[in-house]
């Protein structure tokens, strides 16, 4: 079977910058893959190619046996693609209720909207509560929240989630994660996952790709790459020292 997503030798520049330089993978559906890679490496970049914010020189984008790169963003919502950007993005001079119901903006099935909303609101409780809040006064964890929420909204067979853990403390990430799982397994929300603490992405995804400036230079099933010396070592934080044949361990904290 195809893959849902699947991405062929793209290129993208910033200007004369080139930012990802030919990469290709797939995302198969049903599954959360994770990319992983050090900050400028290009994992934001190709969520925003995917979504059309930025278009490619060069490769293709398929979606759904269908080719979406070009496509203009709405449309690519259109098609069945969420992005939950860095930073959030919510609309912090509108209410959580407004915000929320941007989410369904492309949608024309409006008389399901209740429904959705109240299993948006099974996710995330508080939001209920902060209905009428103006969503720039939420903390940080309420704002990612409203984020993933106002994505589901739009009923995507695909979600981009770039960072979700961004900011948030050890038990909102935790939360966060669990909720990313139940998504996937409830809803069968296929998840791409661009996020830098590698421990929480790859005990969550079932298949990983790593990038390093702007090229995949491995990929994997998730239980794989946790156990390649080389993600230890430079993503999870866990150096093994060789000095004289010691087999001690030591541990490194690389990312936040």
């Amino acid at each position: 079977m195809e893959p849902l997503l699947k991405v062929r030798n793209i290129e993208t520049y910033y200007g004369p910058v080139i930012a990802i330089k030919g990469i290709s993978l797939d995302v198969e559906d049903g599954l959360i893959v994770a990319i992983l890679g050090a900050n400028g490496a290009g994992k934001t970049t190709i969520l925003r190619t995917i979504s059309g914010f930025i278009e490619p020189e060069k490769g293709t984008i398929e979606f759904m046996g269908r080719r979406i790169d070009g496509m203009k963003p709405d449309h690519v919502v259109k098609q069945g693609i969420a992005h939950i950007p860095e930073g959030r993005e919510i609309f912090p001079d509108l209410t959580v209720g407004e915000n929320l119901r941007m989410g369904a903006y492309t949608r024309k099935d409006r008389y399901n909207l209740t429904g959705d909303m109240d299993q948006v609101m099974g996710y995330f409780p508080v939001l209920r509560e902060r209905w009428k809040q103006h969503a720039g006064f939420l903390s940080g964890g309420e704002q990612q929240m409203l984020a993933i929420g106002r994505a589901l909204l739009a009923r995507p067979k695909l979600l981009l989630m770039d960072e979700p853990s961004l900011g948030l403390s050890p038990i909102l990430v935790r939360d966060i994660f669990e909720i990313i799982r139940r998504i996937n397994r409830e809803e069968g929300t296929t998840i791409l996952l661009v996020e830098q603490n590698a421990r929480a992405a790859l005990t969550t995804a079932q298949y990983g790709y790593i990038l390093e400036v702007g090229r995949v230079v491995m990929d994997d099933t998730a239980e794989e790459l946790m156990e390649n010396e080389d993600v230890k070592e430079f993503y999870l934080g866990i150096q093994k020292e060789s000095i004289r044949g010691s087999r001690r361990w030591r541990r490194k904290k690389l990312w936040r």
